[in-house]
């Protein structure tokens, strides 16, 4: 198929104000279909959900429709998927609910590569527990996160890997599917952050061994919350603290509260507009995701190519992300300029690419960056040549100064 860009982008209001996004990895803009799935859920009776009434019927069919949308994306059982606030209240929610299986001396292995979100509610739980917290680390040389590097501190008495699909620093994508059979050989579950990963991959859970994998819509063009996946039968061992009335039943037993059915509307409009991404591409909603994915890394291979080739021919760049196989992510730093002064001044020319950490604090560490981290530039699905040559100007002209 053809990447057709130009139709693409034109679903996008926020486009309209000439800003070249390279700011996804923090949250994307939101197309038409999304923004018009949330107002059409608003619109109609709603109330909490239920089989009796148009609004208790409304509110339910909206959370179920969610629920496959999420299982197609992510290749998970429907009966699986459970919603949160974000991916990081449900991390933290997880870890206190597993932390209660653990016994002091048992062993949780996190990784310097891992966004905190990934890291402290396990070291916070694991300190809570009398556990152990293993560190995994990263080779800030290459950025490779390896198998060995998780074997190292595997041992008989851990419980949890918990271990990034992708960085969201530096793109790193580890071989999950490899660490994940080598946890489970040892009698170890897995939690995989998949928040930035699920923006550029397609997700098979089963695959990659995850038994939590763990996501953001508003990271792949859907509204603010967070998305798990794990089996039923997994799901059916943990008690979770909840409020005495609420269902015991699986996976409501683990959303606290009434959810937002109007983002979970939206979720669902971004999955069907991901999967649309190929509009040639026949059969199911799993079978268009997959042909969509494939044409999406192939758009953002390209621009990636570019990127890499017009940084290579500036002087006085440092480029962090250098792993074999990572996202289209790429962290800079500058000989003799702040990166906080060029987000500054590329924001001035229509050019959006934040500096920091992003959280990933003790992968900026690792990389010597401290907690100041770099300029990160981040692809998503509506970037067009124009932008990047736009960033690549902006970032030669600062240099120039």
């Amino acid at each position: 198929m053809t990447y057709d860009i130009t139709a693409l982008r034109s679903q996008f209001p926020a486009l309209a104000a000439g800003i070249a996004h390279f700011d996804g990895p923090g949250g994307t803009q939101t197309p038409e279909p999304v923004i018009r799935a949330i107002t059409d859920a608003l619109a109609g009776p709603l109330s909490n959900r239920g089989r009796v009434t148009p609004g208790e019927r409304h509110a339910d069919a909206l959370v179920t429709q969610a629920r496959q949308a999420l299982a197609d994306l992510l290749g998970a059982q429907l009966s699986g998927i459970v919603f949160g606030r974000s991916a990081t209240q449900l991390t933290y929610e997880f870890s206190r609910t597993l932390a209660k299986t653990w016994s002091p001396g048992d062993e949780v292995l996190v990784t310097r590569l891992d966004h905190d979100a990934n890291i402290r509610p396990w070291v916070q739980a694991a300190d809570a527990a009398g556990a152990v917290v293993r560190w995994a680390d990263f080779d800030p040389a290459t950025g490779e996160l390896t198998v060995d590097d998780i074997r190292a501190v595997l041992s008989e008495r851990t419980r949890l890997v918990a271990v990034t699909a992708a960085s969201n620093l530096i793109g790193t994508r580890p071989a999950i599917a490899e660490i994940s059979a080598l946890a489970h050989d040892a009698g170890a579950l897995t939690y995989i952050d998949g928040v930035h990963h699920t923006a550029h991959a397609l997700v098979d859970v089963e695959r990659l061994g995850a038994d939590f994998y763990v996501c953001s819509p508003y990271k792949f063009l859907g509204p603010h919350h967070g998305v798990l996946a794990a089996r039923e039968e997994l799901l059916q061992t943990l008690r979770p603290d909840k409020l005495l009335p609420s269902t015991d039943q699986v996976p409501e037993r683990f959303e606290l509260g009434t959810l937002p059915y109007e983002f979970l509307a939206g979720t669902r409009a971004a999955v069907d507009f991901l999967a649309d991404l190929d509009p040639s591409a026949p059969g199911t909603r799993r079978q268009r995701l997959t042909a969509s994915y494939a044409a999406l890394e192939a758009h953002e291979r390209v621009l990636r190519t570019r990127i890499d080739e017009g940084l290579s021919s500036l002087d006085g760049v440092t480029v962090h992300s250098r792993a074999a196989d990572r996202t289209p992510t790429v962290l800079l730093t500058f000989d003799g300029h702040s990166t906080v002064d060029a987000y500054a001044y590329l924001g001035e020319r229509g050019v959006q690419a934040p500096s920091g950490s992003f959280y990933a604090i003790e992968a900026s560490r690792r990389l010597g960056l401290q907690d100041t981290g770099g300029l990160r530039i981040g692809l998503a699905p509506y970037n067009s040549t124009e932008d990047v040559d736009r960033l690549l100007t902006g970032l030669s002209e600062f240099l120039g100064r």
